[in-house]
C-alpha cells in the first residue's frame, strides 16, 4: 500500500530539506500553534494541551514501553551498516514552508464534537483503502488543518477526542461542505491496547496511529517524551514486513538486512547529548528510552512531528548530528 506516493513524498521532504538548511527562520504566523484546540462543539474550550493530560493508550502499550534494555538484534550490525551515514532529520518545526505548516498537523476535541461521515475514494495521489478503514463517523471538525492544507503529499487530518478518549485519524483527505473525503481512516481507542486488524492500513501505512509518535512541542513543556517517536526510511531500507504493533505491509524492497514496519532502533546509552539544547535532550532522550518506530515509507531517517510556532527551526537542525550509526535496532528477529 501507498508505495506509488514514495516520489511525491521524497520530493516534499527534500523541499523541506533546503528550506531549513537554507533559510531555518520562522516566516508567518503558524495558524496550528499552542493554542490550537478547535472543534465545532458548544459550550466547550479545549486546548492542545489537554491531549497531554490524558493517558495515550494503556500503562502496558507497546507505545509506553522502556525498551532501554531491550536485546539487540542479532542483525544489528548489518542493519546498522546500511543506514549508518544517514543523519536524523525533523520533519517538523515552525512557520510555514510553500505555504503550509511544517510537520503534520491535530486538534484536540470535546466529548461534544460533532460526528461526520467520511468518503473513502482514490485519487491521482492515491487509491482507496475504505475496505481496511474504520467506516465512521468520525469526530474530526471541518475545520481541522489538513497537512501540507491539502495541497499535496499525505494530507493527514487527526483528532483527538480528550473526553472519550478516542483518537481520529485520516490519511489523503479532504474536506467538502458537510463530510470528509480520504483514502483510508482508522479509529484508535486510546483505552485498550486492541489492535488493528492484520493486514489492516490505519492513516499510516504500518497500520500504526501517527499522533502517539509525533513529538509534540507540548511535550517540550512537561519535560518528557514518553513515546517512541515516528520516523521513515525509503522503500529499499524497508523490508516487505511488519512487527507488532503494526499490522500492516507495503511493496518496499529491503532484503534480510533491513527493517520491518514496526521495528524500533534506539539512540546509543554512550551517545552524549550534553551539547545538545535543553529541548533537544528531551527529544534525544526519547530515542534512548523509546526509541525510534518506523512507521512509513519516506525520506531515511526523517522523524515525525507537529507545526508549532515556538519550535526553533535552527536548533532543531542539530540534530542533523546524529547519524545511522549512533544507533542499535531493537531484536525483532
Amino acid at each position: 500500500m501507498k508505495t506509488n506516493f514514495l516520489v511525491a513524498k521524497t520530493t516534499t521532504a527534500f523541499a523541506l530539506l533546503v528550506f531549513l538548511a537554507v533559510s531555518c527562520k520562522k516566516d508567518n504566523k503558524n495558524a496550528t500553534g499552542s493554542d490550537d484546540g478547535g472543534g465545532d462543539q458548544s459550550g466547550c474550550t479545549v486546548s492542545k494541551a489537554d491531549a497531554e493530560s490524558i493517558a495515550i493508550f494503556p500503562a502496558d502499550n507497546p507505545w509506553r514501553t522502556d525498551i532501554s534494555q531491550a536485546a539487540i538484534d542479532p542483525y544489528n550490525t548489518q542493519i546498522i551498516t546500511a543506514l549508518g551515514s544517514y543523519v536524523i532529520k525533523a520533519d517538523f518545526g515552525s512557520g510555514l514552508w510553500e505555504g503550509a505548516p511544517i510537520g503534520i498537523p491535530y486538534v484536540v476535541v470535546c466529548g461534544s464534537q460533532t460526528k461526520y461521515p467520511v468518503t473513502f475514494r482514490g485519487n491521482d495521489y492515491d487509491d482507496n483503502y475504505g475496505d481496511e478503514s474504520d467506516a465512521g463517523p468520525y469526530a474530526i471538525p471541518l475545520t481541522a488543518p489538513i497537512e501540507g492544507n491539502g495541497t499535496g503529499g499525505d494530507s493527514h487530518v487527526i483528532a483527538v477526542d480528550k473526553d472519550n478518549k478516542v483518537l481520529y485519524e485520516l490519511y489523503n483527505a479532504s474536506k467538502k461542505s458537510d463530510h470528509w473525503e480520504a483514502s483510508s481512516g482508522a479509529i484508535f481507542d486510546l483505552k485498550s491496547n486492541t489492535l488493528r486488524k492484520e493486514g489492516n492500513t490505519s492513516a499510516d501505512a504500518a497500520g500504526l496511529p501517527i499522533f502517539p509518535g509525533l513529538v509534540r512541542y507540548e511535550e517540550i513543556g512537561k519535560g518528557e517524551i514518553d513515546h517512541p517517536i515516528r520516523f521513515t526510511l525509503e522503500k529499499g531500507n524497508v523490508k516487505p514486513a511488519y512487527i507488532s504493533p503494526a499490522c500492516h505491509k507495503v511493496g518496499s524492497t529491503g532484503g534480510q538486512y533491513s527493517l520491518p514496519f514496526g521495528a524500533r532502533i534506539r539512540l546509543k546509552s554512550s551517545f552524549d547529548i550534553s551539547s545538545y539544547s535543553a529541548t533537544n535532550q528531551i527529544i534525544l532522550k526519547a530515542m534512548k528510552k523509546y526509541g525510534l518506530i518506523l512507521a512509513d515509507i519516506g525520506s531515511n531517517l526523517y522523524i515525525t512531528g507537529a507545526p508549532d510556532d515556538r519550535w526553533n527551526n535552527d536548533d532543531l537542525q542539530k540534530l542533523g548530528r546524529i547519524k545511522g550509526s549512533d544507533f542499535e535496532v531493537v531484536k525483532f528477529n
